[in-house]
């Protein structure tokens, strides 16, 4: 039998089309031989990462079996499957894929996607867990991860991002996202009234309960948990929320003080005094990250997806960025430098290639896991 890297290894990491049936069907012939834990689903376009970590750690602090499916990961497969607070070791990933091989058939095992294969995987690592935290990965209603019946879902910040897959407008993009919700959904902060008017459509069509953070945690509470998570970023203060909600709607509470100290890594962390890395990716994030870190500037170690908005997240990232060093990565959906190149200059900033860090400079991260990836590698050298 092949081992697990080299099965994955074969499969195509990203796909220009997407058959929305297959993960459906070939869930359906093995549902039956598979233990599910109770599943909170966290989908939306930005957040889900720390806000999916901040819940399942929280639930590990009730004395629960807890699992956290993210992606994707930065240096190792074993980043997206999260067990009772830390990654899944390399034998139990070799079992589950062995007893997961024994379920498929080859053909089935064969065609699923890389995404769609490793999420069954994540489902048997998980097999003995009270619950299980699963991120979406691409959108809501067609993700892999909406197989799987649930006991609540999570929404994060939704804003336009791979329209190719979701849809061409807001609207669209945010049913797609929310019309994987099923008997109980909780929405996070949002900054646009079309994704939160799409919200109750959706769930009136659906059926599904609804709550939002106000209508589960009090102003008092609110700004209680704010006080003792002061050392987070403002949006990272919004997901705690947000996945505290989900907490405190399943019946449990939680030392806050204990989960603010710890999010996700790759999301605004502090490498070093003069380093900050952040994973985000489209406009949203760059948002944030400009009010977050306004008052300083910083040079842009950065690379960018085709498929991005990357002018505009230039143009938002301007007011803290003094220069920008772009980092090589190997990745086949990076744009052209000298795209990128064209319209960096184009704001009047300094462009030049990555080659080292300079201990007197401030360095922002940001464009990507792959730019995360590349970073790392090159910093550990």
């Amino acid at each position: 039998m092949r081992s697990l890297q080299t099965f994955l290894d074969a499969k195509p990491l990203f796909y220009d089309e997407i058959d929305l049936e297959r993960m459906p069907k070939v869930y359906a012939k093995i549902k039956d031989k598979l233990t599910i834990p109770k599943v909170i689903h966290v989908v939306g376009t930005n957040g889900k990462g720390t806000t999916g970590r901040f819940l399942a750690n929280a639930l590990l602090q009730n004395e629960l079996s807890v699992g956290h499916y993210t992606s994707p990961h930065i240096l190792t497969f074993n980043e997206r499957i999260w067990l009772n607070g830390k990654n899944v070791d390399d034998t139990r990933l070799e079992q589950a894929h062995q007893q997961l091989t024994t379920l498929l058939s080859k053909e089935d095992a064969d065609a699923l996607s890389y995404f769609e294969y490793t999420t069954l995987l994540a489902m048997l690592v998980y097999e003995k867990c009270d619950y299980v935290v699963l991120e979406a990965g691409l959108g809501g209603e067609f993700d892999a991860t909406n197989v799987f019946d649930k006991v609540l879902s999570l929404f994060t910040p939704i804003a336009i991002d791979h329209q190719a897959f979701l849809g061409d407008d807001i609207v669209a993009i945010a049913k797609t996202k929310f019309r994987s919700m099923q008997s109980h959904a909780i929405l996070g902060r949002q900054s646009d009234v079309k994704v939160i008017k799409s919200f109750y459509e959706v769930a009136s069509d659906k059926k599904c309960v609804t709550e939002t953070i106000d209508t589960i945690l009090s102003p008092h509470e609110q700004r209680n948990i704010v006080a003792q998570a002061e050392n987070l970023a403002n949006y990272l203060q919004d997901n705690l929320l947000l996945a505290l909600s989900g907490l405190t709607l399943l019946g449990f509470s939680a030392d806050v003080k204990a989960l603010a100290k710890a999010p996700l890594f790759g999301r605004l962390t502090q490498l070093r005094d003069n380093i900050v890395l952040d994973v985000g990716h489209n406009l949203l994030a760059a948002e944030a990250i400009v009010k977050t870190l306004a008052g300083k500037k910083y040079t842009l170690v950065y690379n960018s997806y085709r498929d991005k908005d990357y002018a505009n997240i230039i143009k938002t990232l301007k007011p803290i960025i003094e220069a920008v060093e772009l980092i090589a990565v190997d990745d086949v959906r990076a744009e052209q430098e000298s795209a990128l190149v064209e319209v960096i200059e184009a704001e009047n900033i300094a462009v030049s290639k990555f080659a080292t860090i300079e201990q007197e400079k401030s360095y922002l991260v940001f464009g990507s896991f792959s730019v995360a990836e590349a970073f790392l590698k090159q910093l550990a050298e």
